[in-house]
């Protein structure tokens, strides 16, 4: 299986695990409810399935216990629900501690989500935690430099997806080509809408954020024009805390160090336009007053190509 292809992914690694005789399949999460501002610690009997689908269609088979943050969750709890999944004896015991850790994982490494889905009670009295998944709270990866190397590695990740969460920068691969760059997740997803509406398609999503510098913005472009796809590119920069000078500067660092010279379609309003704009200028780099003009502009640079 090692370098085959699964939904267009290349295999890198294998996890071998023991085969279970399973005798049933349970479910259990602990996850973050902001309307109550808590976690929240959900069970249920249908496990190995959809949760969400059960959620929708059968409601009551699912045990919600909400964490009072004061009192936190003991064990104490762990086993009143799990009790309410039809277990008792050893069973209880073992589930619950199932429960309890999962929400220990979950405070420790602070998750948003920390998932089983399924545990399973096995033929020899086991319950063991087969399937298990935790999404880490991205604005708390600083307090867990155990999990770095692990915050720029996604096996789902292109190459390049890859390569831009290394230095920061929201990306995704797209198949079009027309490359996008924008601050602001919003702004860049009504610049795709842009340019899918007059008759292209976006080669990329990437966001450098606000207060971006010089120095990323040059990256930024560099693995736009890296792709071999893209035929034009496309920033729409909306200046606030992101300065238009500090957006020109990168643009142009990266065109002389790559000396590609792929056309360029620059909307770019807002902190030190004027001195950006001249940037560019001097650069040969026009720049368009407004998204929709520069994503025309953009679409006729590619019809020349």
């Amino acid at each position: 299986m090692l370098n085959s292809k699964v939904k267009g992914l290349t295999v890198k690694s294998l996890l071998v695990e023991e085969k279970l005789d399973i005798v049933h399949e349970f479910y259990a999460s602990v996850t973050v409810d902001r309307a109550a501002r808590s976690y929240v610690v959900l069970a249920s009997t249908e496990g190995g399935v959809d949760i969400e689908e059960v959620a929708e269609k059968s409601p009551e088979k699912i045990i919600r216990y909400r964490v009072d943050p004061l009192y936190g969750f003991s064990e104490f709890n762990a086993r009143k629900i799990v009790k309410k999944l039809g277990l008792d004896g050893e069973d209880l015991r073992k589930s619950a501690s199932i429960v309890y850790n999962l929400f220990r994982v979950a405070m420790d490494y602070d998750a948003e989500l920390a998932e089983t889905n399924p545990f399973v009670k096995t033929s020899d009295g086991r319950f063991v935690a087969v399937d298990v998944r935790i999404i880490v709270d991205d604005n708390a990866l600083f307090r867990h430099p155990e999990l770095k190397d692990r915050e720029t590695t996604r096996p789902e990740d292109t190459p390049l997806e890859a390569e831009a969460r290394k230095i920061g920068l929201a990306y995704v691969d797209l198949e079009g080509e027309v490359g996008v760059l924008g601050n602001g997740a919003g702004l860049v997803m009504a610049t795709l809408d842009l340019v899918k509406h007059y008759g292209s398609s976006p080669a990329n999503f990437l966001d450098i954020g606000g207060g971006a510098r010089a120095d990323l913005i040059k990256n930024s472009i560099k693995i736009i024009l890296s792709k071999p796809q893209v035929k034009v590119v496309l920033v729409n920069i909306l200046g606030g805390i992101t300065r238009c000078d500090e957006v020109a500067k990168g643009i142009v660092e990266a065109l002389n160090e790559t000396g590609l010279r792929k056309p360029l379609a620059v909307r770019m309003i807002g902190t030190r336009e004027e001195e950006g704009r001249k940037i560019l200028e001097d650069a040969g780099i026009h720049v368009y007053s407004s998204m929709e003009e520069a994503a025309q502009g953009a679409l006729k640079l590619l019809e020349k190509r």
